[in-house]
């Protein structure tokens, strides 16, 4: 289908690199979102008279792009998301933040409390009553002129944590105005779901998604955007 991006495809689950700009789910604005696509797609393929089955298993934000999971078999989606909830799979990002970090690499551990009327996530203290602990790891991938490559590996996953975590350290992504930064990107940020590791629903074989890096991080980043993937995904 135009438009969508198909990573990988089966019987039980199919990955999509989402666009930044294109919600994940339906929203206030009524634009046409992801799952929208998605089951789109999957309704085409089906027996006539068919929907099938297409859920999310994990969401992005809107100005995000990167690699999103939907099950397409109530046994994959419950699976799929008990490994979520065991946080056995494991999220890689490639971030671009404004300014220099302090160490090269690093655990942040923050306390999150999401507004849901402004869509934004504060760092609060623990003992705020709606605060919700949340944890990632970083690593410098590479640093030219004021903005500083990064992967990142987020252990939970809490609304707006990886933005609003880098925004506290007083590294905003760039374009995340929301965040701190001090210009747009056109309505995006610059963060990337470059890939996801889990176990196979049915079969239970390890896999690897791997999203390419739009084009467009070449407005933002020296060099090609295949220099970019291959520093997201150098270990």
């Amino acid at each position: 289908m135009q438009g969508l991006e198909i990573i990988y495809e089966d019987h039980h689950l199919v990955a999509v690199n989402k666009p930044a700009r294109v919600p994940t789910a339906s929203e206030k604005s009524g634009d046409e979102s992801l799952l929208e696509m998605v089951r789109r797609w999957n309704s085409e393929r089906q027996v006539e008279g068919k929907k099938g089955y297409c859920v999310p298993i994990h969401f992005l934000d809107r100005p995000v792009s990167g690699v999103v999971l939907f099950a397409l078999s109530s046994k994959a989606a419950t699976r799929l998301n008990e490994q979520f909830r065991q946080r056995t799979i494991k999220k890689t990002y490639i971030a671009a933040s404004t300014g220099r970090l302090a160490k090269q690499r690093d655990t942040l551990e923050h306390w999150l409390s999401k507004d849901h009327d402004e869509n934004y996530s504060h760092v609060v203290s623990d003992k705020d009553p709606d605060a919700k602990k949340c944890v990632l790891h970083y690593s410098t991938r590479a640093v030219a002129d004021s903005v500083t490559l990064l992967e990142v590996n987020p252990v939970t996953g809490r609304s707006h944590q990886i933005r609003a975590q880098l925004a506290a350290i007083g590294c905003p992504l760039v374009g995340d105005t929301k965040y701190g930064a001090e210009c747009a990107w056109d309505g995006r940020v610059a963060l990337h779901a470059l890939s996801l590791n889990f176990t196979h629903p049915v079969g239970s074989r390890p896999m690897t998604l791997s999203a390419k890096i739009p084009e467009y991080w070449r407005e933002i980043w020296p060099g090609s955007v295949l220099e970019l993937q291959n520093l997201g995904a150098r270990q």
